[in-house]
Parts: structure tokens; C-alpha cells; sequence
């Protein structure tokens, strides 16, 4: 596709397999000890060449964004155009397919979206440390790809070598702020976790699922303390026929379930409906 007719790019949901918080910073930002995937599914950002820079959110969740008169596409955008000294704009258009303020690292996959899509529209290269300004998650979202991830989110190292498999999203439908379940959590009273061991790798889906079992998310019980609907979506996840595992990703509310491929994942994903419920089954990354 050609420069003149616009680019486009993917915005791949960002799932956490597992997700330790392991201490926190003097400033008060948790640490954290998590592996990213991302599956076969995300919103879809476009743009075209223009003069100035605007933003046209469509599809299922944008109304959810209509309040924001500056997400973070935009901020991402100006941000590149400003660092890189680009004189140029784009119209841009989000197709906002993911739910909203879900656990998978919608906003920040949009953010990288629009930077990987705004350089080669204006042929610029992004700067090594600008996707951390934009947010935690945001470096992991650029790559796009199998990560470990410490620090706040932005310490990036190689992931174990994964095998196929396949993967249902489910999401109750309702948003969850990530500051409330922080806190939820802290007045449990719970501590802080070691870092994960993870292998070298997994041959197959069920030993692989059998290693995370054993490990899990720091945040679910304060996030289904705060959601009960999240343990609905467990448990429903969880009875799904050829389910390896089911875990909350990040702060909540979307959960997941692996299976040993993508076929039984679509399967399962088409079988699970429940009214006001975002579902979708494919490859797991």
C-alpha cells in the first residue's frame, strides 16, 4: 500500500501470562515480574498523509474513548513529530476493537501502533528511549512480541521459547482501574512475590501450562474482590473443554484460557456467550 493511499497497522493485545509484583519504588510505582504474548487480535489503527494531526475513533468500543480529547495515539503521535522534527501530520483512524481499561495493554498497544505506523508514514526511525515516556507497557507493545518483562514494565529481556498454542479472551464487559485493585491489594495486606523461574522454553502447550500453574497473578484476588464478574468469567473459562489453564491477565478484567492449539481455542471461544461479554479465540502468539 502506498504512502498516498495510508498505511495501517495492528494493535495487538498484550496478555500476561503470569504477573508477580516483586516490591516498589521510592515514588511508589510497583515492580513487577511478568511474560507478554500476543495473540492474534487488536485494534486497528490507519492513516493517511495531511497537514495537521487529527484522530477519528470507530467500531464496537469507541464510545468508551469519546471523552478523550487526547489519548494516546495523539500524545504518541506529537511526541514522535516532536522528537523527530517531522513536519508532517496524518488523518488517523482507530478501530477500537479491544475493550477498554481491560488488562491487555489496549491503550499502550495503540500508542505503539501509531509509532510504528507514523514512522514509515513519515519515514522517520522512533527514538530508543521515547515508547517508555508514553507509558510502562508501551515499550513491550512496540516490539510486539514474546517479552519477560521487569521493572515497572519497560525492563525487556527474551522470552522463553514458546510453543504453538491457542488462546480465548473473555472480558465481563466491565472496566477496571488498575490504581483500585493496587490498592485493594495492599489493604489485604499482601507482600511482595519473587521473580518467576521460568525454563528455557516448552515443547507443547500442556507443559507449558503446567509451569505457569504454578505460578499465577498477583493482582486477581484483589481484582475479583473488586470485580466479582472476573470470577464468573474464570469459572467459565475453566469449564471450556480442552482448557490447559485460566488467569486473569494484568490488573483485570479480561482472563484467558491456553489451549493446546488454535483450532479448539476458536472452538470454545464460539461456544462461550454471555450477554455484554467480549469473547474472542484464535493463536496464542
Amino acid at each position: 500500500m502506498t504512502a498516498a493511499a495510508g498505511l495501517s497497522e495492528i494493535a495487538r493485545a498484550k496478555v500476561n501470562l503470569f504477573l508477580h509484583v516483586v516490591g516498589r519504588r521510592d515514588d511508589g510505582y510497583h515492580l513487577l515480574d511478568s511474560l507478554a504474548v500476543f495473540p492474534a487480535v487488536g485494534d486497528v489503527l490507519r492513516a493517511v498523509p495531511a497537514d495537521d494531526m487529527r484522530l477519528a475513533v470507530e467500531g464496537r468500543f469507541a464510545a468508551a474513548l469519546a471523552g478523550e480529547a487526547d489519548n494516546l495515539v495523539l500524545r504518541a503521535a506529537r511526541l514522535l513529530a516532536e522528537e523527530t522534527g517531522a513536519a508532517a501530520g496524518a488523518r488517523l483512524v482507530l478501530e477500537k476493537h479491544l475493550p477498554v481499561a481491560s488488562g491487555i495493554g489496549g491503550g499502550s498497544a495503540d500508542a505503539a501502533a501509531a509509532l510504528r505506523l507514523l514512522s514509515r508514514l513519515w519515514r522517520v526511525r522512533v527514538p530508543a528511549a521515547l515508547a517508555v515516556r508514553l507509558g510502562a507497557d508501551v515499550p513491550v507493545c512496540l516490539a510486539q512480541a514474546p517479552a519477560r518483562m521487569a521493572g515497572v514494565g519497560e525492563d525487556l529481556s527474551p522470552a522463553p521459547a514458546l510453543p504453538a498454542f491457542g488462546m480465548v479472551l473473555a472480558n465481563p464487559g466491565i472496566a477496571v482501574a488498575t490504581p483500585a485493585v493496587f490498592r485493594a491489594r495492599a489493604a489485604g495486606g499482601a507482600g511482595f512475590s519473587a521473580p518467576a523461574r521460568l525454563p528455557a522454553g516448552w515443547t507443547d502447550a500442556a507443559a507449558m501450562a503446567r509451569d505457569l500453574s504454578a505460578i499465577g497473578n498477583d493482582l486477581q484476588d484483589a481484582a475479583v474482590a473488586l470485580c466479582p464478574a472476573i470470577g464468573d468469567v474464570l469459572a467459565a473459562l475453566e469449564a471450556l473443554p480442552g482448557c490447559r489453564l485460566a488467569r486473569m491477565s494484568g490488573s483485570g478484567a479480561t482472563c484467558f484460557a491456553l489451549f493446546d492449539s488454535p483450532a479448539p481455542a476458536a472452538a470454545a471461544a464460539a461456544a462461550l456467550s454471555r450477554p455484554g461479554w467480549w469473547v474472542w479465540g484464535g493463536a496464542g502468539g
